[in-house]
């Protein structure tokens, strides 16, 4: 997030710093490794093995830096000390789709922590935005591509 700080979690910082030490010392040797091989086959000109390994040294570079950056600009916040006057990062939400006419519980979580199989959806979506910021018996209605969701905020819980 240019110019700002991101929120994280703990658990999404750690997972991001073991994704980001396992690309370093691992993924990148292998890649390292491969091109030493390649190189021991002759003419690089016309050596596909080659070239399919820097280039995948180089997506893998960039997903390196990406981690790097994201570490960097990381705000670790404890959402057990959030407010739950209003919807913020970290916290669970209970919402009644007045759409599908269930209830529903959410998690609005930073880059690293989504897994919207289990609820656990990004701050930055759509549904995460839509819902920020609201309070207790509010209304969200949210835009997304073929159609709009609407939530009535039921409760507001700090997150986990």
């Amino acid at each position: 997030m240019a110019g700002g700080r991101s929120p994280i979690t703990r658990e999404g910082y750690e997972k991001k710093k073991a994704e980001l030490y396992r690309l370093q010392n691992h993924d990148m040797i292998e890649i390292a490794r491969r091109i030493a091989t390649a190189r021991e086959l002759g003419d690089l000109s016309e050596n596909a093995e080659y070239h399919a390994a820097r280039e995948d040294q180089g997506m893998l570079q960039a997903r390196i830096d990406s981690l790097k950056d994201d570490l960097a600009c990381s705000e670790i916040i404890d959402p057990s000390t959030l407010s739950t006057e209003t919807v913020v990062f970290g916290c669970k939400v209970k919402v009644i789709d007045l759409i599908k006419n269930e209830e529903v519980t959410f998690t609005l979580v930073g880059p690293g922590d989504d897994d919207p199989e289990n609820k656990r959806i990004l701050i930055t979506s759509p549904r995460g935005k839509g819902l920020l910021g609201k309070r207790r018996g509010d209304i969200a209605e949210i835009v997304v591509p073929a159609r709009t969701l609407k939530y009535r905020i039921v409760d507001i819980y700090p997150g986990s």
